[in-house]
């Protein structure tokens, strides 16, 4: 079986240098959607017929299980099927998806193959609103006899609920014989894909039709409304498929997964947080409203205050982060860790249980078990062209307002005064101090300001 991709349009509703069928929908391009569906049907081929933004498809959505076929001039879906053919098997069928359409479901184009096993099948649905839509023209006993395009269509056609969704699926040969057959007299001087099914009726060729699950699942991308609009049926069938497997959300209709997010039991997130690439809840997590997490893993049993952004970090189990924490590429955070606001984590590793609850900056450090870092404290980790480690052993104490100069260790059960500017070694269990002394002067008069 062979799966034709057409995706060549320029999209010039779309307003925007990007090839349409790359612009993103649930956080991945319209056209990745619609190979992992062709995909999941295993075929023997995927054939992408691309054209605008050729170099650009291909730097980002090539693989090795892709076959690419140029369409230059574009004209017409027909003509981009032709394209298509000299990397087909002659065998078996050839089912045609569309870049810009990204929903279409694997269980609706198996029905769509079954029905073609040797007839024309075409996939239809019923819309209440058919206009743009090629309509599907029956005869008084329901076969059907052709598919006008709107353009085309007569007051009476334009009337028809039944609409041609183009995905078409049919024995390999038919298709190439018919391709090599198509005509341009049309309105807009195209070859029309859908005009085989006029040669399929004339060939005595049985033409079936499956219906889509939903309206949804076939609708197209032509401009940015439309994006925005199949972005929130995306996001709602990830909200309905997260609440069926028992994850607990604010509001269904305020979150944003834009990847992939693997949820425990007993899951919590609250309104208008972001998911980007892989993420991983454990079970009862809870995440406050307005956190960002991208490739991040959140360990069993944390709580993620409001406004919190993870990326590229892990979260051990019980931790407690934000608000307005945030972690950076590199972070792991062990068992029952505590950061707290306005606290930025850099490439650095936090045993258990220990904590910087507030306004601190951690780069490039190794940090025990049961640490206390106070506020604002930073760790110098950046000479202006080279970054160094800080150590910070078990059961230290950094008091607020510290500068830990890398690279630097601080030992075990030390105890570094608030104000330290830490440039050597601190050993352990013992207080480092570094502070200028204090002076009271006595009589000392502030400055006045000069009236003029």
């Amino acid at each position: 079986m062979n799966i034709v991709i057409l995706a060549a349009g320029q999209g010039k509703r779309m307003h925007s240098n990007l090839p349409k069928v790359l612009h993103p929908l649930a956080g991945k391009a319209l056209v990745a959607h619609v190979i992992d569906t062709a995909r999941s049907l295993a075929p023997q081929t995927i054939c992408l017929v691309y054209g605008h933004g050729g170099d650009v498809m291909r730097a980002t959505i090539d693989a090795p299980d892709l076959v690419w076929a140029l369409q230059e001039p574009q004209l017409g879906t027909g003509h981009a099927a032709r394209q298509a053919l000299p990397h087909l098997a002659t065998e078996g069928l050839t089912l045609v998806l569309y870049g810009d359409v990204p929903l279409i479901q694997a269980d609706t184009l198996k029905r769509l193959l079954h029905a073609a096993r040797d007839a024309l099948a075409i996939l239809t649905v019923d819309l209440a609103q058919p206009g743009g839509y090629g309509r599907i023209v029956r005869s008084a006993a329901g076969e059907v006899l052709r598919i006008v395009e709107e353009k085309d269509a007569t007051p009476a056609e334009k009337a028809i609920h039944e609409v041609n969704t183009g995905i078409i699926a049919l024995p390999t040969v038919r298709l190439a014989e018919w391709l090599a057959s198509l005509s341009n007299d049309n309105a807009q001087q195209e070859y029309y894909l859908t005009d085989i099914v006029g040669m399929a009726v004339a060939a005595g060729v049985p033409i079936r039709t499956a219906q889509a699950q939903a309206e949804w699942e076939v609708l197209g991308v032509n401009s940015k409304v439309h994006l925005a609009q199949l972005e929130r049926v995306a996001q709602r069938r990830i909200a309905d498929h997260l609440l069926e497997q028992g994850v607990r959300l604010a509001d269904p209709a305020r979150i944003d997964v834009r990847g992939e997010l693997v949820c425990g039991r007993d899951v919590f997130i609250d309104v208008n947080c972001v998911f980007e690439g892989k993420v991983v809840l454990e079970e009862a997590v809870e995440i406050g409203p307005a956190c960002v997490l991208k490739n991040a893993r959140i360990g069993a049993g944390s709580r993620l205050a409001a406004f919190s952004h993870i990326e590229d970090a892990v979260v051990g189990p019980d931790g407690v982060i934000g608000p307005f924490a945030r972690l950076r590429p590199g972070t792991e955070l062990a068992a029952g860790v505590h950061v707290g606001n306005f606290v930025e984590l850099k490439n650095s590793k936090f045993a258990a249980q220990s904590k910087a609850n507030h306004l601190a900056y951690i780069g490039d450090a190794i940090v025990g078990s049961r640490v206390n870092i106070g506020a604002g404290t930073i760790t110098c980790n950046y000479d202006g062209a080279n970054k160094f480690q800080t150590v910070i052993e078990d059961d230290a104490f950094i008091g607020s307002d510290t500068q830990l100069v890398a690279p630097v260790t601080v030992g075990r059960g030390a105890t570094l005064g608030a104000g330290t500017t830490l440039t050597r070694d601190a050993p352990p269990d013992t207080l480092t101090l570094s502070r200028a002394r204090q002076v009271s002067i006595a009589g000392w008069k502030r400055p006045q300001k000069v009236k003029k």
